[in-house]
């Protein structure tokens, strides 16, 4: 069917397919003719932002073969825009830019000129910003301004293809060729001025003559493509008064025709707002005037782009048959009068405005805001939209309509929540929608609590019970009681808070106790807090063996609760193997929940009715997991250690040497980072998906997550919502950075397996190690001839002069800022805090890895990688840190925190289960040889262990105990 129809341009097999299936496809093949590629037609011109669009093919608002491009992101263009990019307000300034796209901007014109505005900057930042964007950047850009540097600055950051504004001839004809010659390799398209050496064209032959001598040059000797240029033959002012200004309009309409008929592809453009400048101020009149200039220049003859306010514009048949006469004697210089005419219905407009706003004239219909709802409404609608502005006087009023203030929260706060959660639930809300959401309920729930604890203990009073012992942690009208803990030695809470914000907003009580909890508090406070479900959180892989130790004696001691797992390490698989078989009965089940959305669900399912059926399928689903995993244990196979170690990855140091030696050796504190500095390597797909936003392929990253269409707007919402408050973090310092880096020699151990650590050369030629790197070993069978990979393979041995870099990096004040967001019942804030600081250390990571490559090292002094490249590690070097996939033992980092002295010099400390202290920090082995690359140990066998016991010098079972996710075997 493909091959009859012509469907196919290419046919073939991916990985999957055999040589014989791709034979029986060119067997079929040769019985069809190729498909016959479609005639290209003539050239048009093909712009794009996000979204692609043929200029020859777009009809306007007004159905007009017009394409609008949108004037007021020019300072010349609105007066507001020109305040605030004065004032630097560039985030109302992009509110501009979404009002002209919504009103019919194709193309958005950005023109940034100003004697007190620093041009290039202003350029730069504003096109920066734009693209970021969606409902902007979705339209191509018309760069504008009236020096070339400028216009390129803006063309580097801008995507897609659009159009520079503008070039002409009368900076001589080298430098023209040389302009249009830049843009054309940038694959811009470009608007020339009828402008040569001698001025601006004014007449008709004038514009003609400077048109057609520009597009000769552009065609003939650049190689410009003639469908992407665009010629603008100078709108000019008319109605002044000056009797060589009366035909302006004319002149113009009629260069227009003749230019399109010598131009061949061509387009011609215009800026519309200068043809009625005399009479500013009375929008009507101006855009009578431009009715009718364009339904002529357009229609009659062929005028294709204009710089316009696509809101105002109007049709020539919206005009009363009055002005529709003056407005054609003006434009087309029929009466001498016409000027004087044209003034006189202007008087009379401005005469109406007036008395407008004095309160005469007209009735304007006043639109419909939620804030004319009456307060419970006002409540609901808050809630459902999460807007906290004004929840404290809303809730005054609905306390005052109600007749006690628990009315408040069981009416409107509560009606408010369950719709969010059913929206959140069918998947038409998303995670940030919730904890705004859930905001507007914690505030309006504090600002009524001390009016019901009044009247709680007045009731006492009325009954002759004591009012002290009024009990104020009664939570008998919850839908359930939930703990939540992190486990002991971890200090990761983003994931719990926001599991806790999700369950309070379904009316659930949520008991946080905080991180690093040990197991004798967790079963302590579920105790004292009589709670129906148990859930912990981890994230660092110390915390999978501690949640199997709380499971154990969670069984032990009789516990009869459901207990939960989540976390960033935590698995379904880990869950259903290791602690559910500790800990997993109908009346008591072990879980794991992949994200806050399931969380309700979860524990809904869990204490309703449905119970037993629930539980029986997780049973039913964990024990095909157990019994898969096992027989895949079985149907594995390892090597031994000995053979692993002997197909291990061979680098020819000869061949391919070490890096040169560290610039700088030893420590070196690094505290004068600042947030700025490391804002340009934030990758901020890590933060989306912390709130759960995940666009579906071909939006899946940042920045193509803002055009899905599912959760792109809520994303978009997210992201703005941050760079505020990373605005607001940078502005006041209420967080900063701190690090140590450490550069010593090495050598790989005489075995091969480990990396020595050397104080200074002396020591290494005295083979005199500091201390020592254990490293671990792949042992898993591949099918490949690949090598069974360790770190220390990327390090010389002995006899060659190699290095090691480390380092360790931490954001602070991310708990003061915590807290007080959390004082003022804001969750969204709280999570989105420390979501930033975790953006901020990652950056500050990239940043110092780059700055160690090119400078504190030097290995790649020469490298020149933009921050996208940077993310996509397109650098010699690795930086894995101990306890992740390239060496799993998180007690590695004892090593180097001793080396580093990183408590002493920066504050960043260790826990029981080494998980760094403040929770945003980064800590890294750096390697430099170009051969090095990460990759995932995997399981291991008895005997590496047995070996890494040895040379740790750690009893086995406290090594079997740490390295208990990756071995491939039961530990005693």
């Amino acid at each position: 069917v493909f091959f009859e129809n012509g469907w196919l341009n290419m046919v073939g097999g991916c990985c999957g397919s055999t040589p014989q299936h791709i034979k029986a496809i060119r067997e079929m093949s040769e019985n069809y003719k190729p498909r016959k590629l479609p005639d290209v037609g003539r050239p048009k011109m093909w712009l794009s932002g996000l979204e692609d669009l043929v200029v020859d093919d777009v009809h306007n608002h007004l159905g007009l073969p017009f394409l609008n491009v949108g004037e007021r992101c020019n300072l010349s263009g609105s007066l507001k825009f020109k305040r605030l990019m004065m004032k630097g307000d560039f985030g109302t300034a992009m509110d501009i830019a979404k009002k002209q796209v919504e009103d019919g901007a194709h193309v958005l014109d950005i023109n940034v000129d100003d004697g007190m505005l620093d041009g290039l900057a202003a350029m730069q930042k504003f096109v920066k910003i734009a693209v970021t964007e969606p409902e902007v950047s979705k339209v191509p850009f018309m760069l504008d301004a009236s020096k070339f540097d400028i216009v390129m600055a803006g063309l580097k950051w801008s995507q897609g293809k659009c159009i520079v504004n503008s070039i002409s001839l009368k900076v001589g004809e080298e430098l023209f060729k040389e302009q249009a010659t830049l843009l054309r390799k940038h694959g811009a398209a470009v608007v020339v001025m009828a402008f040569d050496e001698d001025g601006q064209a004014a007449t008709e032959p004038e514009k003609v003559r400077i048109c057609k001598r520009s597009y000769d040059i552009l065609v003939d000797e650049v190689g410009f493509p003639p469908e992407d240029i665009v010629f603008d033959p100078n709108v000019l002012t008319i109605g002044t008064g000056m009797e060589e200004h009366a035909n302006y309009g004319v002149d113009f309409i009629n260069a227009t025709k003749t230019i399109r008929e010598q131009c061949p592809y061509a387009k011609i453009s215009g800026g519309i707002s200068n043809l009625s400048f005399g009479f500013r101020g009375v929008t009507k009149i101006r855009e009578s005037i431009h009715a009718v200039f364009l339904h002529h220049a357009i229609l009659e003859s062929g005028m294709d782009v204009g710089i316009v306010n696509a809101d105002e514009m109007l049709m020539i048949s919206e005009l009363d048959p009055e002005m529709l006469e003056a407005c054609n004697n003006l434009v087309f210089n029929l009466t001498e009068d016409a000027t004087d005419v044209m003034l006189e219905l202007t008087k009379k407009e401005r005469a109406m405005m007036d008395a407008l706003k004095k309160g005469g004239g007209p009735v304007v219909e006043k639109k419909s805001s939620w804030r004319d709802f009456d307060p419970v409404k006002r409540l609901e609608h808050a809630l459902v939209n999460g807007i906290s502005e004004f929840v404290v006087p809303d809730t005054e009023e609905a306390r005052n309509l109600a007749e006690r203030p628990l009315e408040v929260i069981e009416g409107p706060l509560m009606d408010g929540m369950n719709v969010v959660g059913d929206l959140f639930g069918a998947g038409k809300m998303f995670l940030p929608q919730v904890i705004k959401s859930a905001r507007v309920m914690k505030k309006a729930v504090a600002y009524l609590l001390p009016f019901m604890e009044k009247e709680k203990k007045q009731k006492m009073l009325d009954e002759g019970l004591n009012p002290d012992d009024f009990d104020e942690n009664d939570d008998s009208n919850f839908a359930g009681k939930v703990l939540m803990a992190t486990v002991k030695g971890d200090v990761h809470d983003i994931g719990k808070n926001i599991v806790a914000v999700v369950l309070g907003c379904n009316n659930y009580k949520v008991y946080d106790i905080g991180v690093m909890c040990s197991c004798e508090k967790i079963l302590e406070k579920a105790k004292e807090y009589n709670v129906d479900v148990i859930g912990l959180s981890g994230l660092i892989t110390p915390s999978l063996d501690e949640m199997v130790v709380v499971a154990k004696e969670m069984s032990k001691r009789g516990f009869k609760q459901p207990l939960l797992i989540g976390g960033a390490t935590t698995s379904k698989m880990h869950t259903a193997v290791k602690i559910s078989p500790n800990y997993f009965t109908m009346e008591h089940p072990a879980i794991h929940v992949l994200d806050a959305s399931r969380s309700v669900t979860v524990v809904s399912s869990l204490l309703s009715a449905l119970k037993n059926e629930y539980v029986s399928d997780i049973m039913e689903e964990y024990n095909e997991m157990r019994e898969d995993y096992y027989a895949g244990l079985e149907d594995r196979y390892f090597l031994t250690f000995d053979k692993a170690k002997e197909q291990k990855l061979k680098i020819d140091f000869d061949a391919s040497p070490p890096a040169p030696t560290p610039n700088k050796l030893g420590l070196t504190v690094l505290d004068n980072v600042t947030l700025e500095d490391v804002v340009p390597f934030i990758d901020w797909n890590p933060f989306f998906q912390t709130w759960e936003l995940r666009g579906r392929y071909p939006n899946r990253g940042y920045p193509k997550i803002f055009d899905d269409e599912a959760v792109g707007s809520e994303a978009k919402k997210l992201f703005n919502d941050a760079q505020a408050l990373l605005n607001e973090i940078i502005k006041d310092k209420s967080m900063s950075l701190k690090g140590v880096v450490g550069m010593f020699p090495a050598n790989q151990s005489k075995d091969g397996e480990d990396v020595d650590i050397f104080a200074d050369e002396a020591a290494r030629l005295a083979g005199n190690p500091t201390t020592t790197f254990c490293g671990l070993r792949q042992q898993a069978e591949k099918e490949s001839e690949d090598p069974y990979l360790n770190q220390s393979d990327f390090i010389a041995p002995a006899g060659y002069k190699d290095h090691i870099g480390m380092f360790a990096v931490s954001c602070f004040g991310c708990g003061a800022l915590v807290d007080k967001f959390e004082a003022d019942n804001d969750d969204y804030n709280k999570i989105m805090a420390q979501a930033l600081a975790d953006r901020f250390v990652e950056a500050f990571a990239e940043y110092l890895h780059r700055a160690m490559r090119v400078d504190m090292w030097g290995y790649a002094k020469d490298e020149d990688l933009n921050e996208e490249d940077l993310l996509k590690i397109k650098y010699d070097g690795i930086r894995p840190a101990p306890g992740y996939p390239s060496q799993p033992d998180h007690t590695e980092k004892a090593t180097m925190w001793d080396l580093l002295k990183a408590k002493e010099l920066t504050g960043i400390d260790l826990s029981e289960s080494y998980s760094m202290m403040p929770a945003a920090s980064v800590s890294a082995l750096v390697f430099a040889h170009p051969l090095s690359q990460y990759f995932a140990v995997g399981q291991i066998g008895k005997d590496q262990v047995d070996s890494y016991a040895v040379r740790k010098k750690f009893d086995l079972a406290l090594t079997e105990r740490w390295l208990s996710p990756i071995l491939n075997y039961e530990r005693d």
